[in-house]
């Protein structure tokens, strides 16, 4: 298990715990993440599909669900009394990250190893 520091900024970041919950796997990353509250223990469990796609059925979130969530949460604010700035760089940012995982998966499937095991 390891702790993930890289959202702290301010008290209220600061009191959320993320850590990992698993050992990396072959691709060399964790898939199960914990956060939580330095007092209240786990809040949410995040699990990242590993492995091979099997039978249409996802053993996870993957990362542009993710960043979806992430993508639609700014623009509601951006639609709302909270639009600034800096959540519209934000966006900007995550969908050019979006865009390059689209990117990724589309090579992945015209070389036809999306969703492969490793060798």
């Amino acid at each position: 298990m390891r702790e993930i520091k890289h959202h702290h900024c301010g008290p209220l970041n600061n009191s959320l715990v993320v850590t990992t919950t698993d050992e990396l796997t072959a691709g060399g990353a964790n898939f199960r993440y914990a956060i939580g509250h330095d007092v209240h223990g786990t809040l949410l469990e995040i699990v990242f599909h590993t492995g091979p796609f099997e039978n249409d059925m996802p053993k996870g979130i993957t990362g542009e669900a993710l960043l979806a969530i992430l993508i639609d949460r700014l623009q509601s604010f951006q639609a709302g009394p909270f639009n600034c700035r800096e959540n519209a760089i934000a966006v900007t940012h995550l969908q050019d990250a979006m865009h390059w995982l689209q990117h990724r998966t589309r090579d992945r499937l015209e070389r036809g190893v999306e969703g492969q095991a490793l060798p």
